[in-house]
């Protein structure tokens, strides 16, 4: 039940390994447009999930509850901080390991991909989104380990939590699955992403982690008649 999740963490780290060979024999600014090129596909995985929305007030709501809920709990900082514990242990590369970790972390985890595969997996055994979302997270962490560094390979622990869980309890949560609830969540997490996509781009600096909330309550609203 949990093989794609298992394919899923196993890219991750693969692709890391590779990106941060390819990193050493890359000049600096092949770094930086390689950056620059990673924030632009972001930016539009994102847009295309965004206009899965049938419903912009919910949406609205939804991102402003989650955010307020997510500034409370403080879940950006906690993300920080979990990666700054393990960057004081285990890495060298001072303060780019954080980044490396909060910015792969979420992309990874806040797409349709994952939640709909998931989901997938956990009901009907199929994992084959998962397999597609394997590719394409190692994909990214040979860009991202080449560029941030290896950050990116602690963002399989969060992955594999995060994916696991949902697996595991797609059972429970198989009366409430609409194509609704489906396609908010989808719209949220691409606002997620052109949020993370801004950051990778250093056009703003926006706390995408206290955000993360919003992808529970909207759930929750969709879920209303």
């Amino acid at each position: 039940m949990l093989l794609g999740t298992a394919f899923n963490v196993s890219a991750i780290v693969i692709g890391t390994l590779v990106g941060l060979a390819i990193r050493r024999r890359l000049p600096e600014r092949m770094n930086s447009i390689a950056v620059q090129a990673l924030g632009l596909v972001t930016a539009l995985i994102g847009v295309k999930m965004m206009i899965t929305t049938e419903n912009l007030l919910i949406v609205l709501v939804s991102m402003v509850i989650g955010g307020v809920v997510g500034e409370l709990l403080g879940v950006e900082a906690r993300l920080e901080g979990f990666g700054a514990k393990v960057e004081a242990k285990f890495s060298k590369e001072g303060g780019t390991f954080a980044k490396a970790f909060v910015t792969s972390s979420l992309l990874y985890c806040v797409g349709p991909m994952a939640i709909i595969g998931s989901l997938q997996d956990g009901l009907t055994g199929d994992f084959t989104i998962l397999l597609t979302k394997s590719g394409l997270d190692g994909v990214a962490s040979i860009a991202f380990a080449s560029t941030l560094g290896v950050g990116v390979l602690f963002s399989a622990v969060p992955v594999a939590l995060y994916q696991g869980a949902i697996t595991i309890g797609a059972s429970m949560l198989e009366p409430y699955l609409t194509s609704r609830m489906i396609n908010e969540m989808t719209a949220i997490g691409g606002l997620l992403i052109v949020g993370i996509a801004l950051n990778i781009l250093q056009v703003a600096r926006i706390k995408v982690g206290n955000l993360l909330p919003a992808i529970l309550v909207i759930a929750m609203l969709s879920s209303l008649p």
